[in-house]
């Protein structure tokens, strides 16, 4: 890979692992913001809440600034943006505020992921796309995964200053993509492409492909804690699996990448979704809390394995569609956020009535649907490659 593409990539990898720390830093903070400002579970909901609502509002205006105004402005943008509500959210006075600074950081952190991976992805040599675009989502999921020690700290040291201090990275981060030079222009869109990508089965399979792991692990989330609290585990013990099942993600997204690239997409997506299957299915059966935890683990690999090949499909049919990277990266996010919204709703909603077998079982039926799709979407003639 040549210096200029691996310079960027590191700075890319660095923007990705502070903004998607952002996404999970509120969460051990959640009782002491419902303490302090006297929060129903309702409005600790919709504050937690928030940050998915701005990514869902922010991915196609974020897609379209990047395709209009270049990948790299940009995500010069979406930082700025992101700092300014991180320090808003450091000074923020009651749960109103609190929650327009969330929303704020959720849409700035749309229009900076797509304008990075829109860079790193014009940037890459195509045979390697699907190598970098992993790497990239693996600091993502390990920002992620540690984003509650971002707010374990903030408790510690206060709020204002460490929301103060993540804003200040951020204007630092602008001022490095300021001085980082594209490795390539970013190709011009062709007339009419977006019209192609939608009516492209590829391209809509690839955003699937981000919605779909986005929902399962948001049914997840919401029950194996309660499942597992009720066997006996501690908070503890739950966060300690959790962070453990998230370092799996971390290490399977570059080596997933490095694979679309050698062997196609459809290969690790269906093999993918085979294990999701098979995974949702064992976690409607199974009760016991070591037997949920395994499988937690287990879902952390094949739920997430799901990304990096739709992300990589989603982008190269964006290429043959004829459409912005920017834009495309942008119609993903608010993929992605749609699921994430709608998994944890759906996963409560189905559970209390019926228990937590159904909603399981509903994801391992939209993972078989979309598994014999695969089947389906590319003509025999096609190579794995090519999907």
């Amino acid at each position: 890979m040549l210096s200029g593409v691996r310079r960027l990539l590191a700075l890319i990898c660095s923007i990705v692992f502070v903004d998607a720390m952002l996404f999970g830093a509120l969460t051990p903070l959640v009782p002491d913001y419902a303490r302090e400002l006297d929060l129903t579970k309702t409005g600790a909901g919709l504050l937690v809440a928030a940050f998915g609502a701005g990514a869902l509002v922010g991915g196609v205006p974020g897609g379209l600034l990047a395709a209009r105004l270049g990948s790299r402005p940009a995500v010069i943008g979406g930082l700025i943006v992101l700092g300014v509500a991180s320090i808003a959210f450091a000074l923020a006075g009651d749960a109103l505020e609190l929650g327009a600074a969330r929303f704020l950081q959720g849409f700035a952190s749309t229009v900076t992921w797509a304008g990075a991976l829109a860079w790193i992805a014009e940037a890459a040599p195509t045979g390697r796309r699907g190598e970098v675009i992993g790497t990239v989502f693996g600091f993502a999921v390990a920002g992620a995964v540690l984003g509650p020690l971002l707010g374990g700290v903030a408790e510690i040291v206060g709020v204002a200053s460490a929301f103060l201090a993540v804003g200040l990275v951020a204007f630092a981060f602008a001022g490095l993509a300021v001085a980082t030079a594209s490795p390539a222009p970013s190709p011009r869109a062709a007339p009419g492409g977006l019209r192609r990508a939608l009516r492209d089965p590829r391209f809509l399979g690839g955003l699937w492909l981000n919605t779909l792991p986005a929902g399962l692990f948001g049914v997840l989330i919401v029950l194996a804690p309660l499942a597992l609290a009720a066997a006996g585990w501690t908070t503890l013990a739950i966060a300690g699996l959790f962070f453990v099942s998230g370092l799996a993600e971390v290490v399977i997204n570059p080596l997933l990448g490095r694979a679309t690239d050698r062997v196609g997409r459809l290969l690790p997506i269906r093999a993918a979704l085979g294990g999701s299957i098979v995974v949702a299915v064992l976690l409607a059966g199974v009760r016991s809390g070591a037997a949920i935890a395994a499988l937690v683990c287990a879902a952390a690999i094949t739920f997430g394995a799901l990304y990096t090949p739709g992300m990589v499909l989603t982008s190269h049919r964006a290429d043959a569609a004829g459409i912005a990277q920017g834009l495309a990266f942008g119609i993903m996010n608010s993929a992605w956020a749609l699921g994430h919204m709608v998994g944890p709703g759906l996963a409560g909603i189905l559970a209390e009535p019926y228990g937590d077998e159904l909603p399981y079982l509903a994801g391992a039926g939209l993972c078989l649907l979309t598994l014999l799709a695969s089947f389906r979407l590319v003509p025999g003639r096609m190579g794995p490659r090519e999907a």
